[in-house]
């Protein structure tokens, strides 16, 4: 169900915004409005312009709250703003230095990496970077060619110059090298090497050794950076570590102060008065915003004022639905397709209903459907998953459609119905299985039902003409219900009653449903009755309404499934006990029956999840639910986000 909301208003001085907030706001649901955009004389209101104060040290709260190990152990205690405040300070001093250092250390270990990418390539060049360095003849260049081009990099070398090419590494996308040549043709060698894409890397002139041997050194320097660094932010964890629960009450602390200082970007102000005053407003339950007014009745710096027309103010009130716990888990797949409006009537009862109910059926096996209420249930009070708790309820149809089918992991017993063998003879139709009869059946009950419920729903939105015609209101509603009783006094071998019944309400309920547009517009009162030309109004009717048919028989036929699925479950059952030699009376063999009960429990079992869930999203929601519902977001919630 959806609860009774209530607009409230709150105003007092300017001056006492935070008392009001930390009095009222954070111990209240309230779903906060803007307050400019509420109020009726909005020309004579401001908006607050101070800047946030807290937000500096919110900034610095958090970084501290990074370093905490487990903040959600630690035991919170009542902190004041200032005290709050000085405490972090304190901390952040503490640990500052401590920082600046692995700071420095961190970018003395990022240069070591960079050197170390640079050698690293030329670790198998067996001459010292000094003696490279020292050559008074030649000059040389470190540096990488495309692998595409090392392979013809010769044809575009002069054969009459003089230069060496030393390798150090293949790699799939580079060839990394050193390449010499005399002072006097290093120029034209160079040139040389730049047509080819030889790409130059520079080697730090501090390493003067082997290539291999300072690469050597550079990882050992390394390790002993890791250790000072790993020795430093012991340091700041054991600073933070022995504070931690008081650390961790002071930074919700000043997350709670800016968030009630943020509340004043709702606020509105009066202008140009002797007195500011500050005003705030918003949604609470009927029930809370009773409570609410009577703690502020003494109180001579709030002023209360409660409306429970919903209809005289500008926002629409937020959704907050309220389920009993047996029904709650199926909110997730209602919030999947979208929140119901306030004047919307909450279809988890129904989805609840219908998806439990629809899924046993497609789901029959008692030993299965108890693996999916333990599993569930299990899943469900450990991890509070709301999708283990729909498992849970699904198991437990299953069972009851398991034991009205007679099958256990597969094993047959003496059952109210055979999903495989239960026929039966119609006139037109001939043999034909009581499962599919049955889902067809179920199927238009559920069509009318959603209709009753669209019915009830623009009723409850006081939109008379939504409520009669339509396919889905009262004219549909009269239209489909004559549908199936022409249909079963045909069955029943009444064909003469079913024919009068059909001339007289078919005829009806088809014009009212073409009349749907102008009719609906002489209930509200609105004018034109058809916005476009007469012939442009009756072509649009008329395919809509052989739209709406083709649906209504579409709809109708979707839910077979239903029944094909429980026979073919059944059929699968079949199959794995003939493959563990069940048939005829045999003895199973109790792994191929474990296997295959695992197998089609995760195979049909997810199919089926989703093929229920189309049926309530396309077959039941599309008829009488449309979803536009705003969540009911509590400030105070908010604020512990």
């Amino acid at each position: 169900m959806i609860e009774k909301m209530s607009f409230v208003t709150l105003a007092g001085p300017k001056t006492e915004i935070d008392y009001l907030v930390d009095h009222y706001l954070s111990k209240h649901d309230i779903h906060l409005e803007n307050a400019l955009s509420e109020l009726s004389s909005a020309e004579q209101f401001t908006t607050f312009t101070e800047e946030n104060p807290f937000k500096a040290m919110l900034t610095k709260s958090r970084e501290l709250m990074l370093l905490v190990k487990n903040p959600e152990k630690a035991t919170i205690s009542k902190i004041n703003v200032n005290k709050a405040q000085k405490f972090i300070d304190k901390i952040d001093e503490q640990i500052d230095d401590i920082r600046t250092e692995v700071t420095n250390l961190e970018k003395q270990m990022d240069a070591l990496n960079q050197d170390y990418a640079v050698l690293a390539p030329f670790k198998t060049l067996n001459y010292s970077l000094k003696g490279i360095y020292d050559m008074e003849f030649f000059k040389y260049r470190f540096g990488k060619i495309p692998r595409s081009e090392f392979d013809k990099f010769e044809s575009y070398l002069d054969p009459d110059m003089d230069e060496i090419f030393l390798t150090c590494l293949v790699e799939s996308e580079y060839v990394y090298g050193v390449f010499f040549a005399p002072i006097d043709k290093f120029n034209e060698v160079a040139k040389d090497f730049r047509n080819i894409h030889f790409d130059e890397i520079p080697i730090p002139k501090q390493y003067k050794g082997f290539p291999n041997d300072e690469c050597l050194n550079i990882a050992k320097n390394k390790a002993e950076l890791d250790e000072k660094i790993k020795f430093k932010n012991a340091e700041i964890s054991t600073v933070v570590e022995t504070n931690r629960d008081k650390l961790v009450s002071a930074c919700r602390r000043i997350e709670i102060a800016f968030s009630n200082f943020d509340v004043r970007k709702l606020a509105a102000v009066t202008r140009d008065s002797g007195v500011t005053f500050q005003v705030l407003c918003g949604w609470m339950t009927t029930k809370e915003a009773k409570k609410l007014l009577k703690e502020t009745d003494d109180d001579p710096n709030v002023v209360c004022i409660v409306s429970d027309d919903v209809d005289d103010h500008k926002s629409i009130p937020p959704t907050k639905l309220k389920n009993n716990r047996f029904i709650r888990p199926f909110e997730l797949f209602v919030k999947m397709y979208g929140l119901p409006a306030y004047n919307e009537i909450d279809p988890t009862l129904f989805l609840t209903i219908t998806y439990a109910f629809i899924f046993g059926i497609m789901f029959g096996d008692l030993g299965q459907g108890l693996c999916l209420l333990i599993g569930g249930l299990i899943v469900y009070k450990t991890k509070k998953m709301d999708l283990a708790g729909i498992i849970c309820a699904a198991g437990v149809f299953s069972c009851i459609f398991g034991a009205l089918f007679g099958s256990f992991f597969g094993f047959e017993f003496e059952s109210f119905i055979s999903p495989l063998n239960s026929m039966i003879t119609l006139p037109f139709l001939g043999s034909i299985n009581i499962v599919l009869v049955a889902a067809f059946l179920f199927g238009s009950f559920v069509i009318i039902s959603t209709m009753i419920i669209n019915i009830a729903n623009a009723i409850k939105q006081k939109n008379l003409g939504k409520a009669l015609f339509g396919p889905n209101a009262v004219t549909g509603l009269v239209f489909y219900v004559s549908i199936i009783a022409v249909i079963i006094l045909y069955m029943t071998g009444k064909p003469l009653p079913g024919t009068i019944l059909a001339v007289i309400m078919f005829g009806v309920p088809l014009i009212l449903i073409f009349l749907e547009e102008p009719l609906k517009n002489l209930v509200s009162k609105k004018q034109p009755l058809i916005e476009d030309s007469k012939g442009i109004f009756a072509a649009t009717a008329f395919f809509e309404l052989f739209d709406y048919l083709i649906t209504y028989l579409s709809n109708a036929l979707s839910f077979l499934r239903i029944g094909v699925f429980a026979i073919s479950h059944a059929a699968m059952m079949q199959v794995v006990m003939t493959l563990a030699g069940a048939e005829n009376g045999g003895s199973a063999n109790i792994v191929v029956v474990i296997i295959g009960n695992i197998i089609v429990m995760a195979m049909e079992g997810l199919v089926v999840g989703i093929q229920v869930l189309r049926l309530e999203y396309y077959e039941m929601f599309g008829r009488f639910y449309e979803g536009s519902g705003r969540e009911f977001v509590p400030y105070r919630k908010k604020y512990k986000k």
